[in-house]
């Protein structure tokens, strides 16, 4: 009972008892804080919140599943995709539900569930990896924000519908933000293009997880 009232007061998660399952409730909002602390003013997920939460979700045999919801603007990659795959490895039902925005890092964040789930007003973004939103023209910095591209892009693409070569041109693609390139996908479209499974909302999201958890136990 402590663990829980800890989790809800400091993390933002709840565990959910309703449907005759057991549920863990996180939220990823805002920005994916990594190894650089953001500002106050800032509201950010950190990664190192995360982790341990997915890992106890993983662990407690009486979590049934778990429902991410998630409206972020993105942050760092490199503990962006730590989570991904930490939810990815995660062996029972995880649906994602994208609320508002899935940007960036969010992308593959969202993909990592067995189940995508997307508000129809909700959009994701992919873009090319950037630094303060600027790509540095050293060549240290090209290949290096390169490879972190490709590891983000083979991430999206196993695990979600979206082929790599979609995937590649979107990112590349010159987009609707001023001298920037990317595409944003909106609703449909995000479903449309492989990267979700359906347009939805909550109930869509806990129908999806009660049905896949009790698949699960053999109910």
């Amino acid at each position: 009972m402590e663990y829980q009232e800890r989790m809800i007061r400091e993390f933002g998660g709840e565990l959910l008892t309703g449907g005759g399952h057991r549920i863990l409730f996180l939220s990823v909002i805002g920005e994916i804080e990594g190894h650089d602390v953001t500002g106050e003013r800032v509201k950010a997920t950190r990664y190192e919140h995360l982790l341990p939460l997915l890992a106890g979700a993983q662990d407690d045999a009486s979590i049934d599943g778990v429902l991410l919801l998630i409206n972020t603007v993105g942050g760092d990659c490199s503990c962006g995709l730590a989570v991904a795959e930490m939810i990815a490895s995660i062996d029972k039902p995880v649906v994602s539900l994208i609320i508002g925005d899935s940007h960036s890092i969010g992308v593959p964040l969202s993909v990592a569930s067995d189940y995508t789930i997307i508000a129809p007003t909700a959009t994701m973004l992919i873009h090319p990896v950037r630094l303060s939103g600027t790509v540095i023209g050293a060549p240290q910095t090209f290949e290096y924000f390169k490879l972190i591209q490709d590891r983000i892009i083979d991430f999206t693409a196993g695990h979600s519908r979206a082929p790599k070569e979609e995937l590649e041109r979107m990112m590349l693609r010159k987009g609707i933000l001023a001298k920037d390139l990317g595409t944003i996908l909106v609703g449909e479209q995000a479903v449309e293009a492989g990267l979700a499974d359906r347009v939805g909302g909550i109930a869509e999201a806990f129908a999806w997880l009660h049905s896949a958890i009790s698949a699960k136990k053999g109910e």
